[in-house]
């Protein structure tokens, strides 16, 4: 049996029909609608076309849960910020395993931070948005997961 290749696409590349997959599978994960045929109809798909795609695309966030994510996170240099994204990052109950900061050149430092996500309570995307709202914090880019 051959290997499983995966994909990560952006969001607005996906089918429509492949979108409005993901939106009945968040209704029924999120309780809301107990039976297929009604998040289906809801979101306007057919239910072949939810088969056909229901096993194979998934947001990027459970394919990444209980996994270990890599940030790039680039900083201005100023006292306290180094402590401030590791306070939301420990808030959201993910476990940093590794931290990696360039000495500041120019008023600037990059941090490379490894986290197991397990533990969180939050979504990745949640999290990096936290991390992007720190006044320090110039960008944060997801580089690498581990699967």
């Amino acid at each position: 049996m051959s290997r499983k290749q995966f994909y990560l696409v952006r969001e607005d590349m996906l089918t429509d029909a492949m979108q409005k997959t993901l939106d009945a599978k968040a209704l029924l994960d999120s309780g809301k609608i107990k039976k297929i045929n009604e998040a289906v109809t809801t979101v306007g798909l057919s239910r072949s076309a939810f088969y056909k795609y229901k096993e194979g695309i998934f947001p990027f966030n459970t394919m990444v849960k209980e996994k270990i994510i890599t940030l790039s996170i680039n900083l201005v240099d100023r006292a306290g910020t180094l402590s401030q994204l590791l306070s939301n990052v420990a808030l959201s109950g993910a476990n940093v395993l590794t931290i990696n900061q360039t000495i500041p050149l120019r008023g600037r430092a990059n941090i490379t931070l490894s986290i197991d996500t397990a533990p969180m309570k939050l979504d990745i995307d949640e999290l990096i948005d936290r991390v992007e709202k720190i006044e320090s914090v110039e960008k944060v880019e997801l580089v690498g997961s581990g699967f």
